[in-house]
């Protein structure tokens, strides 16, 4: 018999594991062997595997009604909708299905906002190096990853790419042309690195100053990962007038949306964009679940003391192996070891070890667990991160 992976297009390379159920903080291969699930599906699954409440809100939807379009109302995403701008910045929500899919209406919506108010010169987006904002051909030219770029054609006019933390050069590349700034106020795959908080502040100001939109891409750092619902409420008068979610925000039922202001969102009208999937009614039953458990206040304080013990954790490691760790970096639970050398072959020793770990740019070992984890979660994964960190050394 063939091997059936052959069927599948090699853009991954994933190893041997299969994993086929899951419970909490845990996954289980088909023979029953168990690992602590330290990556989530990539900052995805937020209530860990299974939780209960999206379970039955899942199921219960799925006997009733599973799709119609966005040719007819949705009640449970208008529902949603209340509620997310109820709690942030936000007036309008566009549904997605992913959070590339948020990031192109976040680029339409910027742009459209501009050409609405007798702007059309001004269409360019400043980001910048380090960025993650998808894999369609905007996310891959927003982000400016030469290697995501190779192969695609010539970099498409509009993006402005600068380098993270160089200030000079941001102010120097908003003209009078720049329709937005975008930003992830914490990296992903970037290398898991925060901004810090006085620059959210000053790139707010900035914006207001010449007439420039400022677009969040909370896609990863968002939905309670930081500890706040979303990382920049770490600042005061730091709200953006875009932002796109997703991962988190359905705990992994695969949607996403891109947020905005009242202004800036009234924009688009009936035909500037669309999705025939977005806003499903089982995208949405499972949303608001989702929403309604990682949104409440006491849920993200245990989500702010969790991060602070596994900080701690990540600190120890970091001291008793200064030949290879360099520090901790990122924010909550999006957070990781930097090391000295490319990590991949310690992302192997852990998995090796029951521990499921990420690896992003700049060398990092990346975590972004479960939100649920507790300490004794934190004691297993940082207990096996530093046997495994003792057993690379060894090789």
């Amino acid at each position: 018999m063939s091997d059936p992976r052959q069927h599948i297009m090699p853009v991954y390379n994933p190893p041997e594991e299969a994993f086929v159920r899951g419970e909490g903080a845990r996954l289980y291969t088909e023979d029953g062997t168990a690992y602590l699930d330290f990556i989530a599906g990539i900052a995805v699954s937020a209530l860990g595997h299974a939780h209960p409440a999206m379970v039955e809100a899942l199921k219960s939807q799925a006997e009733k009604l599973w799709h119609t379009s966005n040719m007819f109302r949705v009640p449970a995403g208008e529902q949603l909708a209340d509620k997310i701008c109820a709690r942030t910045f936000a007036d309008r929500v566009f549904f997605t299905n992913s959070g590339t899919e948020a990031v192109e209406c976040a680029i339409k919506t910027a742009r459209k906002y501009h050409w609405a108010n007798g702007r059309e010169d001004r269409y360019e987006i400043v980001t910048f190096t380090g960025a993650f904002h998808g894999r369609s051909l905007g996310a891959i030219n927003a982000g400016g990853n030469p290697k995501y770029l190779e192969g695609f054609g010539p970099p498409l006019p509009g993006f402005t790419q600068i380098e993270w933390g160089d200030h000079d050069a941001l102010d120097a590349a908003v003209t009078d042309k720049t329709a937005a700034v975008f930003v992830e106020p914490v990296q992903g795959e970037g290398g898991v690195r925060a901004m810090p908080e006085a620059c959210l502040t000053g790139l707010r100001k900035l914006c207001d100053e010449r007439g420039v939109l400022l677009i969040y891409d909370e896609v990863q750092c968002g939905m309670g990962r930081t500890g706040q619902l979303f990382a920049h409420e770490w600042v005061d008068d730091a709200a953006p007038d875009i932002m796109c979610v997703a991962k988190g925000v359905g705990g992994g039922f695969p949607f996403g949306a891109c947020l905005t202001t009242e202004e800036t969102g009234s924009v688009m009208q009936p035909g500037s964009h669309g999705s025939t999937y977005g806003g499903n009614p089982l995208a949405m039953a499972v949303g608001n679940v989702v929403w309604d458990i990682i949104s409440d206040e006491d849920f993200l304080a245990q989500v702010r003391r969790v991060s602070g013990t596994l900080a701690q954790s990540l600190a120890g490691i970091a001291e008793s192996h200064p030949d290879l760790c360099e520090g901790v970096t990122g924010k909550g639970l999006l957070t990781g070891l930097k090391m000295k050398e490319p990590p991949k072959p310690l992302q192997g020793h852990c998995r090796d070890k029951g521990l499921l770990v990420g690896v992003a740019g700049n060398n990092v070992l990346r975590l972004a667990p479960p939100l649920i984890i507790n300490d004794e979660d934190v004691r297993t994964a940082t207990s096996t991160i530093d046997a495994a960190i003792a057993e690379w050394k060894a090789t």
